[in-house]
């Protein structure tokens, strides 16, 4: 069985789906969890690699981020709503795909401050049972699923 990418570009310049449904359901899941976390407003440190702090000033931060915190929120929930919009579909828009990756980027965030992920985490030497495993496996598959979209986007 040959290989073939996931996401490239088709010859009328769209962005083409070749996604199982499995894989399909899982950004689903994903832009939902991750949709629903940006609307619970709750102080997950995870959310706060989406919004780091600009200032180190208290007063300053409080102001800056009254300024645009709504518009960034925004920003991001209407990029996981088009992924679960045309996640089902067998083409992208150049639009669309700027959306995924900015959604695909959001969600590896969130994960991987989550599992902790950092340049030197060996995941070689990653064990199965280690609590961390299944949002490790759902980065590292978001990670290909980004680097194949990138290339998709970049290729004339």
């Amino acid at each position: 069985m040959e290989w073939s990418p996931r996401i490239d570009r088709a010859p009328d310049g769209k962005i083409r789906l070749r996604i199982p449904g499995d894989e399909r359901a899982l950004l689903r899941e994903v832009a939902d969890e991750l949709t629903s976390l940006l609307a619970s407003n709750d102080h997950e440190p995870a959310l706060e690699r989406l919004f780091p702090s600009a200032y180190e000033d208290a007063e300053r931060e409080r102001e800056f981020r009254e300024l645009t915190r709504a518009q960034l929120e925004s920003g991001r929930e209407q990029a996981f709503e088009i992924l679960r919009r045309t996640v089902d579909e067998d083409s992208l828009s150049a639009e669309e795909a700027d959306a995924w990756l900015r959604a695909l980027n959001d969600a590896r965030l969130v994960l991987g401050t989550r599992a902790e992920v950092t340049e030197d985490l060996d995941w070689n030497e990653l064990d199965p049972s280690d609590p961390r495993a299944p949002d490790l496996a759902v980065y590292a598959y978001l990670s290909w699923i980004q680097e194949e979209l990138v290339e998709a986007t970049l290729a004339s």
